[in-house]
This record gives structure tokens, C-alpha cells and sequence, in this order.
């Protein structure tokens, strides 16, 4: 009992903060290894690899890689990021402009740039969306005393808010939409006076919209809102996208087709990324499908338990942030794969195949870890 005493205190030496999420970032890491490399098989084939295992190896270590960032951001003390996000988003604007301008085309849009040396493609807007959120919870907490002031509290954040959701929703429109939905609820949780947000809604509908419509993936968006209103009357008429990933879904049945048996992985476009859900539930069925929700809305629901307690307004707002940030992507990933909105291309956290994407989740939920270190949930 002693040995076993001595092995658990350190252990959490080195693993601090809401243990619940260090099991649910585990799990959900297990599933994405396990998901990704049945989808990314006939991406091998296609591709006539030597080494089908190439995919595996470097999602994996990709994946590891983002638990040892999310390690050293749990480490470091939350209040270090307030003074970091300001930085961080100065840092993001001439690198958002500088991918519209120079960066490669992919997909009709410019979202990525590539890292020197090491060739890895970067999304800015993942730098930009943590950056905002951050800065946001460091903004609110600071302004709780005069939060009514539209000068001193409001405009400040509307401003970040604008530029940074509409550099964004020049080449990618979902993810700017869902940037300001939760930069919303952020100030919302902040306490911004109900009325304040009319204006809100209307400055930054105006700051994306015409983002789109002047942007790259205007003709890409009307083309997926009208498939999905079609869709509505006759899901014949759907998406051919949508129409895999149903035929995926449906396929699955309670149990699934067990791992490594998709069929829908041949035919879906980015069956390891934008459609992973749909391999999921065709692979586990739809008790693996309940249990990736549920994993997700327990993430959620232990933030919202970190911001109750938490002894200070900027670190129960920022993990709050955080964590409605990659749950609504989530929701939005999986809905997109059932019907229930338009195609978007949104990746799901933590288990699409990824790049820097999956570093910048791992970052995340260290920051939500860091702020719950003060105060372990039993």
C-alpha cells in the first residue's frame, strides 16, 4: 500500500490538473490511431506506397507529439498566457495576410504555410483562434469592473474580434463562423451586457459576410447551402460527399462493421480528416459513435467545472473558451456527417488526421490542465 501510495503521488508530480480529461484525451487519442489507420488504407493504395504503414507511423507520431505539447502547456503556469495572447495575435495577423498573399492553393483556398526546414504545412488561423480566445478571457477578466464601457471593454474586443474572424473567413468561412459563435459565448461567460451583443451580431455577420462573398470559397459555400437545402426534401439530392457519409453511417448499424472493414473509405474524399466520424460509426457502429459524443460533452462538461471553481475570472473563462471552442468544432464535424448542416470540412479534434492542427488542440486542452492544477477534481 505504501509502494503504491508513493508510485500515485509521483505520478501526479508530473501529471497535474483534472485527471477526467487526462483519461479522455487518452481514449480519444487511442480512437484516432486506431480510425486513422483504417482510413488512410486505401489512401496507401492509391498512392502505390512501399510502406502501408507510413500514414500510422506518422499519425502516431503526431499524435505523441501533441501529448508531450500538452504536457509542457499544463506545466506552465495559465497566468502566462494572458501577457503571451496580445503577442500571439499581433504575431497572426501579418501571418494570416501573409498566407492570403503567398500562400499555396489548395482546394481553391490559401490557408496554409509551409514551415522552413522541416517542410510542414501551418495553418495560421489555428495560432489566430487560440491566440483570440486567450486574449478575450485576458480582456474580460481585466475589464469585470467597467465591463459596460463600450470604449474601454467593448470596442477593444469587437475590433480583435472583426479583423481576426474576417481575415479567416476570407479562405475559410466555417472556421471564422465558428470562431465568432464562440467568441460570443466567451463574452457572453464574461459578463458583456445582453444588449451590447445586437451590435455585436450585426458588426461581425457584416465583417465575415462580406469576408466571403470578396474571398475565395464564395462559389464553394452557395454551391454546399444550396445541396443542403436540396437535401432537406430528398436526400438524393444531397451532397455526393454527404451521400458516402450516410451510406457509411447507415452501414454501421448498432455494432459496426468492426475495425478495419470500411467500405465508404474508398469512395469518401478525406475519409481520415473532414469525414472521420462517418468511419467511426461505420466501423464501431453507433455505440462507437454515442461514445466519441460523449467523450466530447464530458471534455465540455469538466471545463464547465474548472470555471466554477476556479479562483480567478481569467482562468475559468479561458479554459470555458477553450473547451466550447473544440467541442463546438466537434459537434459541427459530426453533424456535418449525419446531415444536420452543410458541408463545412471541418476536421474533428483530436482525431482527424492532422498536421499542426493536432498540435494546437494539444495546446489547448494543456492551457484547460494548467488552469485546473491549483484544484484536482476529484
Amino acid at each position: 500500500m505504501i509502494t503504491e501510495e508513493i508510485a500515485y503521488r509521483r505520478e501526479s508530480r508530473y501529471f497535474k490538473g483534472d485527471p477526467v480529461i487526462w483519461y479522455i484525451v487518452v481514449a480519444l487519442s487511442v480512437i484516432s490511431i486506431l480510425v486513422v489507420y483504417s482510413a488512410t488504407q486505401s489512401l496507401a493504395y492509391k498512392q502505390s506506397l512501399n510502406n502501408p504503414e507510413k500514414y500510422l507511423i506518422k499519425h502516431t507520431s503526431l499524435v505523441v507529439l501533441a501529448l508531450v505539447v500538452m504536457w509542457i502547456a499544463h506545466r506552465i503556469d495559465y497566468r502566462f498566457y494572458a501577457r503571451l495572447s496580445l503577442l500571439a495575435l499581433y504575431l497572426s495577423v501579418p501571418l494570416l495576410l501573409i498566407t492570403l498573399v503567398f500562400g499555396p492553393t489548395i482546394n481553391e483556398a490559401t490557408r496554409w504555410l509551409t514551415i522552413p526546414l522541416i517542410e510542414q504545412s501551418f495553418q495560421p488561423s489555428d495560432l489566430a483562434k487560440l491566440a483570440l480566445i486567450a486574449h478575450l478571457a485576458a480582456m474580460l477578466s481585466k475589464r469585470q469592473q467597467n465591463i459596460e464601457s463600450v470604449k474601454e471593454s467593448l470596442f477593444p474586443m469587437l475590433v480583435w474580434i472583426g479583423v481576426i474572424c474576417g481575415l479567416i473567413a476570407i479562405s475559410n468561412f466555417s472556421n471564422a463562423a465558428m470562431l465568432f459563435a464562440t467568441s460570443l459565448l466567451i463574452m457572453f461567460i464574461g459578463r458583456v451586457p445582453i444588449r451590447y451583443f445586437l451590435i455585436l451580431l450585426v458588426i461581425g455577420g457584416l465583417s465575415i459576410s462580406f469576408a466571403l462573398v470578396e474571398g475565395q470559397r464564395f462559389e464553394t459555400a452557395v454551391s454546399r447551402w444550396e445541396a443542403y437545402k436540396k437535401s432537406l426534401y430528398d436526400s438524393d439530392n444531397a451532397h455526393p460527399q454527404a451521400q458516402e457519409s450516410y451510406m457509411a453511417i447507415a452501414s454501421g448499424g448498432i455494432t459496426g462493421k468492426g475495425p478495419g472493414n470500411s467500405d465508404q473509405r474508398n469512395f469518401l474524399p478525406h475519409p481520415y480528416s473532414d469525414f472521420i466520424f462517418a468511419i467511426i460509426v461505420e466501423e464501431y457502429g453507433l455505440l462507437g459513435g454515442a461514445l466519441v459524443v460523449f467523450l466530447y460533452l464530458a471534455l465540455l462538461y469538466r471545463a464547465m467545472m474548472i470555471m466554477a471553481q476556479s479562483n480567478r475570472a481569467f482562468g475559468g473563462i479561458l479554459a470555458a473558451g477553450l473547451a466550447f471552442s473544440l467541442v463546438i468544432q466537434a459537434m459541427i464535424h459530426m453533424s456535418v456527417a449525419v446531415g444536420l448542416v452543410p458541408i463545412t470540412g471541418l476536421p474533428l479534434p483530436l482525431l482527424s488526421m492532422g498536421g499542426t492542427s493536432l498540435l494546437f488542440t494539444g495546446i489547448s486542452i494543456g492551457v484547460i490542465l494548467s488552469v485546473s492544477r491549483g484544484d484536482i477534481i476529484e
